[in-house]
């Protein structure tokens, strides 16, 4: 799955992309609003490709997307739709870099993955409970919160929400 909006370019995360999941998933706003997913090195970040973004392409037809800034062809987050244990239906994610939150990248890349997969419903979303800036998008893109929940994969509390 390839498309673009009027900023990004939009497209699958494949093990040539280790260096920038490296990098997405030890940032900061990564980190604190999603959690640490303990990688560290290059050969994690392509392994947590294989076992983690292909394979849910292989299983589910969906994964992980690479955004990138068609100006400068800057990598800034991630965005993608997931099948995560503990949710009936396919979750809506997305990551920023810290660096390029609060310019409408978000919600231009979350509206661009709805429209693409209109297939996809119902569709769910979670977010930290302290993450008010991922709740306010999903509330712009029409996601309903439906309270607090806690996945059995581990982790804290998220706040559960559902494309109205």
């Amino acid at each position: 799955m390839e498309f673009e909006t009027e900023r990004l370019t939009i497209r699958r995360i494949g093990i040539e992309d280790a260096g920038f999941v490296l990098a997405m998933l030890n940032d900061p706003g990564f980190r604190a609003n999603i959690g640490d997913r303990g990688v560290r090195t290059i050969a994690e970040a392509a392994d947590y490709v294989r076992t983690r973004i292909l394979a849910s392409y292989a299983e589910h037809g969906f994964g992980g997307l690479k955004l990138v800034r068609r100006s400068d062809g800057a990598a800034i987050g991630t965005a993608g739709f997931y099948r995560r244990p503990g949710l009936e239906a396919p979750d809506l994610g997305f990551a920023l870099f810290a660096r390029e939150t609060r310019q409408g990248y978000g919600f231009e890349a979350a509206s661009g993955l709805l429209a693409s997969r209109p297939d996809l419903r119902p569709l769910l979303a979670i977010a930290a409970p302290h993450n008010r800036a991922s709740a306010a998008l999903l509330a712009k893109l029409g996601f309903v919160e439906q309270g607090l929940m806690r996945l059995p994969a581990g982790g804290g509390l998220s706040r559960l929400f559902r494309l109205a």
